[in-house]
């Protein structure tokens, strides 16, 4: 099989990962042949502009971040942004300096790949008009290596709807798909009731789970939650990312939805990236990437 990198190198990633999951998601036959092995990286919450008592070294964190993807052994083959690139503004023009600072402290990004999801921070209070400046269409898909990616919007939506619009859309896109396509969605909510009191949902996320549950491996990437958390929807599986500005407590363990204190001796504790490796062989595996302190 051709990959594009080094096999060894995902073969260690898998070795050192957290978590793997690989079990149905790349069955044998049909068009599994055309899947070479890959990696990409998710960011997650970095709500720049931020500034708080819950993360002291806000105004330096993210570029900590990007010079730890730098860092890899390996490049990624793309990054992707899974919302709340900006912290929320009423100001208008604050909003689109911060995303176009935001756009700034990423540049040194060796992996020119980037894609982005727009989050509630950097969608809701405009239906998205600042980000659609900075980073173009809310929503849309894209191929690679034999994985179909499709993008979601359930943010800019003041309701934290996806909308019948786009569930028009979305179902027109897998109407092209066979049944055993490999699809990964990205999105910034969780597509299910995580816990709906803290705004960890989606409105209509269960139209979406409904448009793809007849496709067999499907899984979903997200953030919002500011954690890692790992569930299942059928034979879906949903995996969140830890947030690159602070991180919040477990669902419903709290009274409120509050960030625990910042420690200066650990300061990203429970915060950093995450390296996806992709395989046929071995489906999807999934490695915590700590932010570097230097």
């Amino acid at each position: 099989m051709t990959t594009g990198h080094d096999r060894r190198d995902f073969l260690k990633l898998g070795s050192i990962a957290g978590v793997a999951f690989a079990s149905g998601l790349f069955p044998t036959g049909g068009a599994t042949a055309q899947v070479a092995d890959f990696h990409f990286v998710q960011f997650s919450d970095t709500h720049w502009g931020y500034a708080g008592d819950a993360n002291l070294d806000a105004a330096h964190t993210l570029e900590k971040a990007v010079a730890t993807v730098n860092g890899l052994a390996t490049p990624p083959d793309f990054i992707v942004f899974t919302g709340d690139l900006t912290h929320a503004t009423d100001d208008p023009r604050e909003r689109r300096l911060r995303l176009k600072r935001f756009k700034e402290i990423i540049s040194p990004l060796h992996v020119k790949d980037v894609r982005f999801i727009p989050g509630e921070h950097d969608a809701a209070l405009d239906r998205g008009e600042a980000y659609k400046e900075f980073f173009g269409a809310l929503y849309y898909t894209f191929n690679h290596k034999g994985v179909h990616f499709i993008v979601l919007d359930n943010v800019s939506d003041p309701a934290g709807k996806v909308g019948d619009e786009q569930l028009a859309w979305l179902a027109a896109d897998l109407e092209q798909r066979n049944a055993d396509d490999r699809i990964v969605v990205m999105t910034h909510r969780p597509l299910f009731d995580l816990y709906p009191q803290w705004d960890w949902a989606t409105a209509d996320g269960a139209k979406v789970m409904d448009l793809l549950m007849p496709y067999r491996n499907v899984v979903v990437f997200y953030g919002h939650i500011h954690q890692e958390h790992h569930h299942t929807t059928g034979h879906i599986q949903h995996h969140a990312a830890q947030s690159l500005i602070f991180p919040l407590p477990s669902p419903g363990s709290q009274a409120k939805r509050v960030p625990p204190p910042f420690d200066a001796a650990n300061p990203y504790r429970s915060m950093g990236t995450r390296a996806v490796g992709v395989s046929p062989s071995r489906g999807y595996v999934l490695k915590e990437l700590p932010v570097a302190k230097a």
